[in-house]
């Protein structure tokens, strides 16, 4: 079989990465893409053709919200066909829950989509940017019998490949910017690039690929603190058009037992307004019932977000409300693992 070489679309959103210092005024400004080789002549090694398109007005990633992710699956729906594998840059902050928001976006994706960036610019004398960049396209550009290796959408940073729904970003100075703690690394770049190819997504080659564009933003994240007031939820539980919430309980899935807590969340359920337990721990799961501050939770008909990560849950929600699934089959759709988001 004779080996085709890859087509790779690098994709920038906006970000860190895609900054270089004015020399005059020192200022961080926007890269030119078109002069990508140029600045880092290290991809012509790479064996694969590599085409560009950024935003046209490149986005801070506290910028970042749902109709730019529509932009995003867009470009990679417009170019799935050409294209063998997608680099998106994207500044860090939000990364997680771009990431995450797509994998769900994109239904039967069987090609990669590998989210990078960086916690320096470009063109700074000891930037992460490169090494970032060229891994992700050398890992986009992976295949066996011609065929992508990486099926899902992916986060690498800092020798590391992570399925991009189970990330978060832990620290804002160190280049080990993220981390995966509920679900394994799925590569890890050293002397060589090993994949860890068990723990790789396994889509249906067969069916086509589906572009969810509707995303259902009158949402709301509720973390709760010992002493939170009967007075702040009840303003939120009841804003107009709510249409959902993630609860941010202690360890796994417990909240306090107070009368007027648990009738708040049971007025709200019945109002049709989905709340979806998740911890507020970095790693572990929500399993309600397991102690008594949580059965009561389940009865009531809170959904358990098990372990995923509260960037998932957010876009999760946003794609399920965006469906227009029946109210009756929402949970056990919600606490079905869609993207390998949850365990």
């Amino acid at each position: 079989m004779t080996k085709s070489i890859p087509n790779i679309l690098l994709i920038y959103t906006g970000g860190t990465i895609g900054m270089i210092k004015d020399p005059e005024t020192g200022a961080l400004r926007a890269f030119d893409f078109d002069n990508l080789l140029i600045r880092i002549p290290e991809l012509k090694l790479l064996d694969c053709n590599i085409s560009t398109t950024t935003f046209n007005e490149p986005i801070d990633s506290s910028n970042m919200e749902p109709k730019y992710w529509v932009d995003i699956a867009e470009i990679i729906e417009e170019n799935y066909d050409s294209c063998d594998g997608f680099v998106v840059l994207h500044g860090s902050d939000t990364m997680s829950y771009t990431a995450s928001a797509l994998s769900f976006m994109l239904e039967h994706l069987a090609k990669p989509v590998i989210f990078t960036g960086s916690q320096l610019p470009i063109g700074d004398l000891r930037t992460d940017a490169k090494e970032n960049l060229i891994t992700s396209i050398q890992i986009a550009s992976l295949q066996h019998y011609n065929k992508p290796i990486i099926k899902e959408v992916c986060l690498y940073f800092e020798y590391k490949l992570y399925r991009a729904n189970r990330t978060t970003k832990i620290n804002a100075e160190h280049f080990e910017a993220f981390t995966s703690l509920n679900y394994p690394d799925l590569a890890e770049s050293g002397v060589h690039l090993k994949i860890n190819n068990e723990y790789l997504f396994k889509p249906n080659a067969r069916k086509q690929l589906v572009v969810h564009k509707e995303l259902e933003k009158n949402i709301a994240l509720v973390k709760l603190f010992p002493g939170i007031s009967k007075q702040l939820l009840t303003c939120i539980f009841n804003t107009a058009d709510l249409k959902g919430v993630i609860l941010e309980t202690y360890g796994a899935g417990n909240c306090t037992t107070e009368d007027w807590f648990i009738n708040l969340l049971k007025e709200t359920i019945q109002k049709g307004i989905h709340i979806i337990n998740v911890t507020q721990c970095s790693g572990g799961s929500v399993m309600m019932g397991q102690y008594e501050t949580s059965e009561k939770l389940k009865k009531i008909g809170i959904i358990s977000g098990k372990d995923i990560t509260t960037e998932a849950a957010i876009s999760k929600l946003m794609y399920l409300l965006g469906q227009n699934v029946s109210p009756k089959l929402f949970k056990t759709i919600y606490e079905t693992a869609l993207r390998g988001e949850m365990s």
